[in-house]
């Protein structure tokens, strides 16, 4: 059979889903979750807890390193549509939290005043079932008790808010929630106290027998004849059910993808601790990206006289950096501005000297420079007192413009005529030459007499030896010495 072809509607309602899926990511608030400074081991696991609370919208690898500063992470949360930025920070006295607006502010300074990590919470569980899968959808934000008066008190409660990402109650999906984030205001010491949970969502009304029948695990019936005898065991009253309690159950709207909890019917909602804990107080609120006006301050207070005096201050800060980039600016362009100048300069010095002479002597119109060649006429004439040849003589310019070829390593000339200058140096040359030659000559007589020497020796020898006479020369055995024969072999082999 061949491929079911899609329609045209279907194709459609796919791609509109799919840019619909796109449109909701890009909407959603992300985050980045990093350290400033040396924090310590357990800031750092602290640090991983928040990012895997904060999942799916949340850079769950991001790699900070020593040299990155705060612009950088700025630069790059545009790109990546990053919202807020949660920074961890330790001093001698205390644990900060920075909870920061990208790209512009504010900037929320917590102190941390007690935390545990999400492994100490699950090590104290008496049983330890968590699914991986739930941190694929974004927790549910409850806030408790932060209906108070002050405007810093407003604008973390909104902080809070857009951290995560809004819910409708009509389009909502119950199999999508199934982690719980919790956050309670104390309102004696101003802490805030933020708890983590998974939510499970289990059947109520039910015996045990009939709990383990809608478990994917099913209990051993091998010792019942029938399922009724094993339900029918014991006392099964409807007293015996496992009730949670009004205060946690409730009628489900939507059927939940778990067993036994269908729509219409009674379901109690438990909720499981998996960490980690927090309890920050608010210390500052800033107006900048961890910088600029302080709009409160939990320990210092101060005057409007002493706002004004740090406001002017911060804006002449300001302007002397606007002035120290312009200056940079302008003297950036006043080098580029001479490297240019000293370029064209360059470029039309280098014409000027090419179409004065080039390398073999000739000028850019062809003609041969004979500038000095009346100066060296004019020498020999009064030197030698007669006048020179054409070809004797070659221009000064043409003496230092020969062309050499190097060839294994040592320079020759391309033309084999010789070096030809003035008179004196021509004569010292020839005279080098004669004597090379006489010295020659010597070596070769010397080499003649030893020659006739050799013969003469050789000559003597060979009178001694009889070669002359037409003697044999083969050496002669001595009485001593009997004649050796080869041994024949007579008779078979053994």
């Amino acid at each position: 059979m061949g491929r079911k072809r899609v329609g045209r509607a279907v194709k459609a309602a796919r791609k509109q889903q799919l840019g619909n899926q796109e449109d909701h990511y890009k909407s959603a608030p992300h985050s980045f979750v990093f350290h400033r400074g040396h924090v310590g081991k357990n800031i750092k696991i602290l640090e991983m807890d928040i990012r895997k609370l904060m999942e799916p919208y949340t850079a769950r690898h991001l790699q900070v390193r020593k040299k990155n500063v705060l612009k950088d992470f700025v630069n790059v949360a545009g790109a990546l549509n990053v919202s807020h930025f949660v920074i961890l920070t330790k001093t001698e006295i205390s644990t900060n939290m920075k909870i920061a607006r990208a790209p512009k502010g504010p900037t929320l300074t917590f102190k941390v005043q007690s935390f545990s990590l999400a492994k100490d919470i699950l090590s104290s569980l008496k049983k330890q079932s968590m699914n991986p899968m739930i941190f694929n959808h974004p927790p549910l934000l409850v806030m408790n008790n932060f209906s108070g008066e002050g405007l810093h008190l407003k604008l973390m409660t909104t902080m809070f808010q857009n951290m995560f990402p809004s819910i409708s109650v009509n389009q909502v999906k119950l199999d999508h929630i199934k982690r719980c984030i919790l956050l309670n205001y104390e309102a004696e010491d101003k802490t805030v106290t933020m708890r983590h949970y998974m939510i499970s969502i289990k059947p109520v009304g039910l015996s045990r027998p009939v709990k383990k029948l809608i478990k994917a695990k099913l209990p051993d019936l091998g010792k019942f004849a029938d399922v009724d005898e094993y339900l029918m065991q014991g006392n099964v009253s409807e007293s015996e059910g496992e009730q949670d309690g009004p205060d946690n159950e409730v009628t489900l709207p939507q059927s939940v993808s778990s067993r036994g909890n269908l729509k219409s019917t009674q379901s109690a909602i438990r909720l499981t601790e998996v960490g980690p804990r927090l309890t920050l107080k608010l210390v500052k609120i800033e107006e900048g990206m961890c910088e600029g006006e302080v709009m409160f301050h939990e320990f210092i207070q101060k005057t409007s006289q002493d706002m004004a005096n740090l406001k002017a201050m911060r804006e002449k800060k300001r302007n002397i950096k606007m002035l120290r980039k312009q200056e940079q600016s302008e003297n950036v362009r006043k080098k580029e501005l001479a490297k240019e100048e000293h370029k064209k300069k360059s470029l039309s010095g280098m014409k000027d000297r090419k179409t004065e002479t080039d390398d073999d002597g000739y000028n850019s119109e062809g003609a041969q420079d004979t500038g000095d060649d009346d100066d060296d006429y004019e020498y020999f004439r009064q030197e030698v007192g007669q006048e020179p040849d054409k070809d004797l003589l070659l221009s000064s310019g043409n003496k230092r413009k020969q062309r050499m070829e190097v060839r294994g390593g040592k320079k020759r000339r391309k033309d084999n005529t010789p070096n030809q200058g003035s008179p004196e140096r021509s004569v010292k040359k020839a005279n080098r030459g004669d004597k090379k030659f006489n010295k020659a000559n010597k070596n070769i007589n010397k080499t003649d007499l030893k020659l006739k020497k050799s013969d003469k020796n050789f000559n003597k020898s060979s009178k001694r030896g009889g070669l002359m006479k037409g003697k044999s020369t083969a050496p002669k055995l001595s009485r001593k010495q009997p004649k050796t024969r080869p041994r024949q072999r007579s008779g078979k082999r053994r």
